[in-house]
């Protein structure tokens, strides 16, 4: 009767079995569970990432449009203000073509302060073919005059276009300087942690590295006058990094505050000054405090600054 009652081996077997299917059977929903959440944490990222992209050409294309909208604004403004005045006398037709002269040049000049230097060089070339027609009333003389100056302003443009603007290279000097003061900001952080003296010598390396990150953060104010066309913003900033590291540098050390400046003075010729100021701005990276000094004067002398077509200036002189 004993014997009766003890299962027999096959029924041990099925039931072994049984209790492995249903271990695999549980791995394998747990498995697919994993996936199913692997996969739903693609689609969330791919998802957020197709948004963050679209959202970005949205920006991008808003500030295409913005930008649109103010050249029309100041193109409208400048016309609106460059008009003549209503006479008594009705003007000629050569006069109100040479006035007409007059807003375009004004308009190429508005692109150059945008460095937008294809757009103006397509506009003068526009104003050449516009004085070849056969309705030009404009003084013959005076036509080949304005032909001449609009051909050596598109030969410098052209000349200029294929060099990185003065802005782009005071943006490269301020950013080498920022590199510069990173690392220094960096180095005496690691001085600060090793160094076991008093209190007193820890709390000044922390008022050095304040002044450094207020200057570093001048400096990135400054490249947002430079992005501007800003200039008067820009030398303010520029002079205000360098008022914050003059505690310091000891007074023996620091450069004669007009005498760089005098050296450097800007040209009157536009391309020789762009050339100077290129090569003084891409030397060597600073290697102390008192050198960055002598590169933030470097930058305040050479601050750029709008010249005006040839042709501006000798349609100026013929009013």
């Amino acid at each position: 009767m004993s014997t009766e009652l003890e299962p027999s081996s096959d029924t041990l077997a099925a039931v072994q079995q049984r209790r492995q299917a249903s271990i695999l059977l549980s791995r394998l929903q747990w498995l697919f569970i994993l996936l199913l959440i692997i996969a739903l944490a693609w689609l969330y990222v791919s998802q957020q990432r197709f948004q963050n992209q679209i959202n970005e050409r949205l920006h991008s294309n808003e500030q295409v449009v913005s930008r649109l909208n103010e050249m029309d604004d100041r193109l409208f403004a400048i016309s609106q203000q460059s008009l003549p005045e209503p006479r008594s006398q009705a003007g000629s037709q050569a006069q109100n073509q040479l006035d007409l002269l007059r807003i375009q040049i004004q308009a190429a000049d508005r692109l150059l302060a945008d460095n937008n230097h294809s757009a103006a060089i397509d506009l003068l070339r526009g104003l050449q073919w516009q004085l070849s027609q056969s309705n030009n009333e404009i003084a013959p003389t005076l036509t080949i005059v304005i032909k001449q100056s609009l051909a050596e302003d598109i030969e410098r443009l052209q000349a200029q276009s294929n060099q990185p603007s003065p802005w782009q290279l005071q943006n490269l000097a301020m950013q080498d300087i920022q590199e510069f003061l990173h690392s220094t900001n960096y180095g005496n952080s690691i001085d600060a942690r090793n160094d076991g003296r008093d209190s007193t010598t820890r709390i000044t390396v922390t008022n050095r590295q304040l002044i450094i990150h207020e200057v570093i953060m001048t400096l990135n104010l400054a490249m947002q006058a430079s992005n501007m066309r800003e200039k008067e913003q820009l030398t303010s900033y520029l002079q205000q990094a360098r008022k914050q590291l003059q505690v310091l540098v000891p007074n023996t050390s620091l450069p004669k505050n007009n005498a760089h400046a005098n050296s450097v003075t800007p040209s009157t010729d536009t391309d020789k000054h762009t050339t100077g100021h290129q090569k003084s701005l891409t030397k060597e990276a600073p290697h102390n405090i008192s050198e960055v000094m002598v590169w933030l004067d470097e930058l305040i002398a050479n601050a750029p600054a709008a010249t005006p077509l040839l042709t501006t200036q000798m349609l100026d002189k013929s009013r």
